[in-house]
């Protein structure tokens, strides 16, 4: 089942914030790639040795994340006419809605003083739930062009 009609992929594809996602989309890759690198650097102690860089990809990270899903909430409401879980949206929104829980949690437990090994589970936790919601994008994307593909071929 495709997720577009005619008409929202005609909006899909003049809205700024389709090209908005698709520019932040790979920075927050990278972000996550970076991150992914210094957390797991720090916990096995090979070229990490100061804590401080996991908060900071950790705030990098959920800048990004935290800009990609307001974007996003304005890409829904151009092409779908809601700002978050529109129907066609719904399980990506949710797999966001609590990735940006697990981000934000990262904060709390760092204000609540606790130790850098909850924060460093923490902060794998949240890139573990940001590559789950990714793959979530990818799959549907993939999905989409096959079956775009397949129409094609038909006609």
């Amino acid at each position: 089942m495709p997720r577009y009609t005619p008409e929202q992929l005609a909006k899909r594809n003049a809205s700024v914030w389709t090209t908005v996602q698709g520019i932040l989309a790979p920075i927050q890759f990278v972000i996550f790639i970076a991150g992914l690198a210094v957390t797991l650097m720090y916990k096995t102690g090979t070229g990490i040795d100061n804590f401080a860089w996991v908060t900071v990809f950790v705030i990098l990270k959920t800048i990004i994340f935290m800009v990609i899903f307001v974007t996003g909430a304005f890409f829904e409401k151009d092409v779908f006419d809601e700002y978050v879980f529109a129907p066609e949206f719904f399980w990506e929104d949710v797999g966001s809605t609590i990735a940006i829980v697990i981000h934000l949690s990262y904060f709390v437990l760092f204000y609540m003083g606790l130790d850098e090994t909850v924060l460093i589970w923490t902060a794998l936790l949240a890139y573990l739930s940001y590559l789950v919601n990714a793959a979530q994008f990818l799959i549907r994307l993939i999905i989409e062009k096959r079956h775009a593909s397949k129409t094609a071929n038909a006609t």
